[in-house]
């Protein structure tokens, strides 16, 4: 997926570089210690906020934002650890409003989470704009504009529907070119051209005809009257801040799209940027600068230059029948190709590490280099200007492929470690995947050597509030780095429950012993009157556990929620938060980012303590490069990361002032082993209760008091 910038004109940039330049010059230093006096009449005891918008005033909050302004105005990187209720999106927020505005750049803020995209362009940038409008000194900032940046795949292009439909007898068999015409209607009626608002929704081989993820898409084609990604595009370059999630920020920087290598900013020229939920970061920057290629993705491609099957496609309309011949053997070749890997390197397994060149026979690949060259050909000779680019963008997008598809095959980077694995609800896609061993020298590049601001935020940045050594993992050796905690009263609202007879995770399957899983579950959770986030690391565990339970669950006339089972994460939330008394069984995404509260999430249960499966390719490259300098992939990689998630499962409890509620903790590891006290370190207060199943009176009384105080 890809998007395309409006960068500012080479022209314009180069006029408007020295006074980037002038950082030293009294005017500069003027007006960067200008922003950070602002601030502090903002956020002070008294300041603007407290006055005009009665906000709580919050010293972790002031501290924050005036370390968040101090960095903005040196361009230099910075990370900040803000407990829950610092009120962190507002202390990087109103900063950024007033430096993009001030200075006349462009603030880029990064989530990992939609929950979080929405709390900020419906709350927190609402509260900054009347916070702007009531205070005459700070008027001018209220006219801010925010975009929020999604994938150009997402856009409609009216330019390509134009082509699709003119085309449909030759693109689409018959019953496909009624969702065409659903398209149709729908662009007469919808604001901004984005997918996710047709209902129902396309089939992707009929989306992928008429978005704006094509070269054909483009300024001599298209203009923001007939193409909804260019009036976003226009929209975007006006804006102050842009809205983007961490996938999307890492896929553009791994595509190389910066504003030059002796320009500063990570994707426009000068931006500087936010990322929120920062403690994400390392993970999904590991997904995105590495490679994967599907039997599927490759599939779809194929066919969408020529279908064998139904003979519809853009070869249908150009090229010979030696050409059509050729796409057919390509995706046959394909086929036995992934067919292959799947029986005699994955076998029943569901993921498989590849260690040296020459795995697996790498017929495939002159297969797709033929017909590259031919479409090349065709390209040349075509007099069809539009239905040219069209397969020109096909033919790059094979090229990728084949580049893809023979560094996996040769395991060709020695810095990476290359897997392939089994998906899909029937396990029947094929993927070859690539990811960097160590993900800082790509972060170091594309983060913190582009010479502006980087803020990294999240309640949880270190493992052990170590925030310093969180950076230097992510290639920030050099950043600032600063704290505050939480200035919630967990001591008081927060009741903290730990089995001490649960056993520990079997030596050979490494699952829990699922009966007692079962039945402390559904004890906790039914014998609570609020709602019960139940956290899992294992979804064979969830899903045996839920089935074990559902009876019990709908004879006390309780709502069991359970990832997985249809609804997406955001309707599971919704779901749970408006019950008020349901049980959200939930995996490995639901251990971050959720937020609900009040009574609808009174407990939270750890089944299990979060350790990462070891044997999973990327843990196992990572523990074979920290052997080899020395050091114990356990102290260094195992334990804190899931010391870092354990403390974002548990943060899901209290959400605001008033919350209260129970931690139920199912792992008796954290008693008595070792490494149990690194988590035990971590909860918010050390007046824990131990108990054991077999004590049924364990849990009433104090759960319904803790609930209830």
């Amino acid at each position: 997926m890809l998007v395309l910038f409006l960068h500012r004109k080479p022209g314009n940039f180069i006029f408007s570089f020295p006074l980037i330049r002038l950082n030293e010059t009294f005017g500069e230093i003027h007006a960067e210690s200008g922003l950070i006096q602002k601030t502090r009449d903002i956020f002070a005891p008294g300041g603007h906020l407290a006055r005009t918008l009665n906000l709580e005033s919050r010293p972790e909050q002031d501290r924050m934002a005036i370390r968040t302004a101090e960095a903005f105005s040196a361009d230099r990187p910075l990370f900040f650890e803000a407990g829950t209720g610092v009120g962190k999106s507002l202390a990087y927020l109103i900063p950024a409003l007033i430096q993009a505005t001030d200075r006349e750049r462009q603030c880029i803020v990064s989530t990992k989470t939609i929950a979080l995209q929405e709390q900020i362009q419906r709350k927190d940038l609402p509260i900054c704009r009347t916070l702007f409008e009531k205070v005459p000194t700070l008027s001018k900032y209220g006219n801010f504009k925010a975009a929020l940046l999604v994938g150009r795949a997402n856009y409609l292009c009216g330019t390509r529907l134009a082509r699709a439909l003119a085309a449909k007898a030759d693109l689409f068999p018959g019953p496909k070119q009624i969702h065409l015409e659903n398209i149709l209607d729908w662009s007469r009626l919808t604001v901004t051209g984005l997918r996710h608002e047709i209902s129902p929704s396309p089939p992707h081989e009929v989306w992928e005809w008429v978005n704006s993820d094509s070269t054909s898409c483009n300024r001599r084609n298209c203009s923001p009257a007939n193409c909804f990604f260019q009036r976003a595009r226009d929209d975007l370059r006006k804006a102050q801040i842009i809205i983007v999630n961490h996938s999307l920020l890492f896929a553009l920087i791994n595509a190389g799209l910066h504003p030059g290598p002796e320009v500063k900013g990570v994707l426009l020229s000068d931006d500087f940027v936010v990322l929120d939920e920062a403690h994400t970061v390392a993970q999904v920057a590991t997904q995105h600068f590495g490679q994967r290629i599907t039997s599927y993705g490759l599939d779809r491609l194929l066919k969408r230059i020529f279908n064998p099957r139904n003979r519809y496609g853009l070869l249908g309309r150009l090229g010979t029948p030696s050409d059509r011949n050729e796409v057919e053997r390509a995706i046959t070749a394909a086929q036995a190709f992934f067919t292959g890997i799947g029986e005699h390197v994955l076998g029943q397994r569901s993921i498989v590490r590849v260690h040296a060149q020459g795995w697996f026979e790498a017929s495939l690949l002159p297969c797709l280099e033929r017909l590259v060259k031919r479409l090349g050909v065709i390209v040349q000779d075509t007099e069809n200007e539009s239905l040219g680019e069209e397969i020109h963008d096909l033919r790059a997008r094979l090229v990728a492929n084949c580049g893809g598809l023979e560094d996996c095959l040769n395991v060709a980077q020695a810095d990476s470690v290359y897997w392939v694995e089994r998906s899909g609800s029937k396990g029947q896609v094929i993927s070859l995947r690539t990811a960097p061993i160590d993900v800082a020298p790509y972060l170091r590049e594309g983060l913190f050597r582009r010479s502006t601001a980087v803020l990294l935020t999240s309640a949880t940045l270190g493992a052990r509030r170590d925030v310093a050594s969180f950076a230097t993992t992510l290639g920030a050796e050099s950043a600032q780095t600063g704290s505050v905690s939480s200035p919630f009263d967990f001591a008081h609202n927060m009741a903290v429950y730990i089995a001490t007879d649960a056993p520990a995770p079997s030596r050979h399957s490494g699952q829990l012993d699922i009966e007692f899983l079962a039945d402390a579950v559904a004890y906790c959770t039914l014998a609570f009157s609020g709602g019960s986030l139940v956290l899992f690391t294992s979804y064979a565990d969830m899903r045996e556990v839920a089935t074990r339970n559902r009876s019990l669950y709908a004879e006390a006339g309780r709502e069991l929620l359970i990832q997985g089972s249809g609804p997406s994460r955001t309707q599971l939330t919704s779901s749970f938060a408006h019950a008020g008394n349901a049980s959200l069984y939930g995996t490995d995404s639901f251990w971050v980012g959720v937020d609900v509260p009040g009574p609808s999430l009174s407990q939270v249960i750890v089944t299990r303590l979060p350790f990462e499966n070891p044997s999973h390719p990327i843990q196992e490259a990572r523990s074979e490069w920290i052997r080899r300098q020395g050091g114990s992939p356990f102290l260094r990689l195992t334990l804190p990361d899931a010391v870092v998630k354990f403390r974002q499962g548990i943060g899901r409890l209290i959400r605001n002032k008033t919350d209260r509620g129970t931690i139920t903790i199912l792992d008796s590891r954290i008693l008595y082993k070792p490494y149990g006290r690194e988590f035990l370190a971590l909860l918010p207060h050390q007046n824990f209760t131990r108990f054991k199943r077999a004590d049924r009176d364990w849990a009433f009384q104090p759960l319904e008091a803790a609930s209830a105080s």
